[in-house]
């Protein structure tokens, strides 16, 4: 009888321990409403969502519906829709055409390269599509060189951007043909002595822009050290100012990126000995009577890591364009195109796109509205689908460890435990991704703290959430 009392009141004890075990594990997070209260400004707000996707069951809300802006965290939203079409691993290309015919050393005809918005085209990816094109026996073009930038329309920025953001190298004029992200990098060092010019060295070398050096060596009355260009008049002078006391570089782009990659492809055909007309022009390649000439082709795990890791402005529309390109089989595809497709995602998890507002594919636009329990939602759905996760996971940042949570979270729980994407501009930070916890339990969270002028403290904050949920 003892015997059987102890053995029931044990299987008792074992049954109440599970029941309850979710109630144990809430009760660990009702610190999260003491940071809120605590680390948090009056006037700002917050939204969290966090889901353990190894339980299959919420761990914790607090304003999950809140709409708040995404910032850079809408770039889950645009890669997750990209990464569900069929052709999602289709690469991203450039390639060049040819219509006529080649005889006695010329090119009776004319050259299209054809832009396929491809973000990470750079000097390489240009010397090896030259390359190719100096094989074919021709050194005259006799015709035209043409860019056929017909994949997207003409608008070169997003909806809801900031026009003083330029000439910022995180707004760069939007293009199917880029070259080197559409930016200049400048490098700034001291000269020899005091009060002499300062020396500038800039990549990629181009005659398409022009340097102003009016910075000087180790002269404080010069001020501030800058990097500028004429961007009011859509002008490519870069003008460098300011004191110059040790190796400083900037990014600046350039107006405007189907030019610039036109020219620098005409550049380096004269580079390489070609014979090129004095200009070239847009078109869109014949639908017949053409030969390929040249092809450059970008994976696209390049891409989305260069997106992810380093929150890349231009890899997410250059994903959005594709998106509804792929989806619409069109030409000239609008931003609408693509966020049609993430609508339609949207819809497909059990929420109505009517509450949402979708304005671009990387989250720099003031006119975006979303919520964590959606940013949730979209990295339940990527967890489910292997392909996707894998690609996505491998893509994200990661505590302590690189892209932009480099230099967070060392020294705690978090540290490698958070794979993340950050999203941040003006009084809006947030946080959105997956997390190990201490029990092995894979977590997908999003934390979205609004009205912040503190970028730090919200971080601060955020890193603390990610510390509690893994457990100590």
């Amino acid at each position: 009888m003892k015997k059987q009392f102890y053995v029931r009141k044990t299987f008792i004890s074992v049954v109440l321990s599970i029941c309850f075990l979710p109630l144990w594990g809430q009760s660990d997070f009702s610190q999260i409403d003491s940071l809120i209260k605590k680390m948090l400004p009056v006037a700002s707000e917050v939204g969290i969502s966090v889901y353990d996707l190894t339980a299959k069951t919420p761990l914790y809300n607090f304003r999950a519906d809140k709409l708040s802006r995404p910032a850079s965290t809408m770039k889950l939203l645009t890669a997750i829709t990209a990464l569900s079409r069929p052709e999602a691993d289709d690469p991203f290309r450039t390639e060049v055409w040819y219509d006529g015919v080649i005889e006695h050393d010329t090119l009776q005809g004319n050259l299209y390269v054809v832009g396929g918005f491809d973000p990470e085209f750079d000097e390489l990816a240009m010397d090896s599509l030259v390359r190719e094109v100096i094989t074919f026996p021709f050194s005259v073009i006799n015709g035209q060189v043409y860019g056929d930038v017909s994949m997207k329309d003409s608008l070169y920025w997003g909806s809801g951007w900031a026009w003083d953001d330029n000439p910022e190298a995180y707004q760069p004029y939007l293009s199917p043909l880029m070259y080197c992200k559409g930016i200049v990098e400048v490098e700034v060092a001291p000269g020899a002595q005091q009060g002499d010019s300062a020396r500038v060295f800039c990549k990629p070398i181009s005659s398409y822009y022009t340097v102003t050096n009016q910075a000087k060596t180790h002269t404080p009355s010069a001020g501030k050290f800058s990097v500028s260009r004429d961007w009011l008049t859509n002008g490519n002078n870069i003008i460098v100012k300011g004191n110059m006391d040790g190796i400083r570089k900037s990014w600046v782009n350039v107006y405007d990126s189907k030019c610039y990659f036109m020219h620098a492809f005409l550049e380096r055909l004269q580079g390489r000995g070609i014979v090129v007309p004095q200009s070239y022009g847009f078109a869109e390649i014949p639908l017949a009577g053409v030969q390929k000439m040249s092809s450059r082709e970008t994976p696209v795990q390049d891409v989305l890591n260069q997106l992810m890791k380093e929150s890349d402005n231009l890899n997410a529309e250059a994903f959005l364009c594709r998106l509804g390109a792929q989806a619409t089989g069109k030409k000239y595809v609008t931003a609408k195109d693509g966020i049609t497709e993430i609508m339609n995602l949207i819809e497909q998890l059990g929420h109505d796109p009517k509450d949402y507002k979708i304005a671009d594919g990387c989250g720099l636009s003031n006119y975006d509205y979303l919520t964590p329990a959606l940013l949730v939602d979209f990295l339940k759905y990527a967890y489910s689908q292997t392909d996707i996760f894998q690609k996505l996971y491998k893509s994200l940042p990661i505590a302590g460890i690189d892209g932009t949570l480099q230099n967070r979270m060392k020294g705690t729980v978090a540290y490698k435990n958070v794979h993340a994407k950050t999203g941040s501009y003006t009084a809006i930070n947030a946080l959105a991704g997956y997390l190990r916890m201490k029990n092995g339990h894979e977590v997908a969270f999003a934390i979205m703290n609004q009205n912040v002028l503190s970028a730090a403290k919200a971080r601060a904050f955020q890193d603390k959430v990610c510390e509690i949920i893994i457990g100590r």
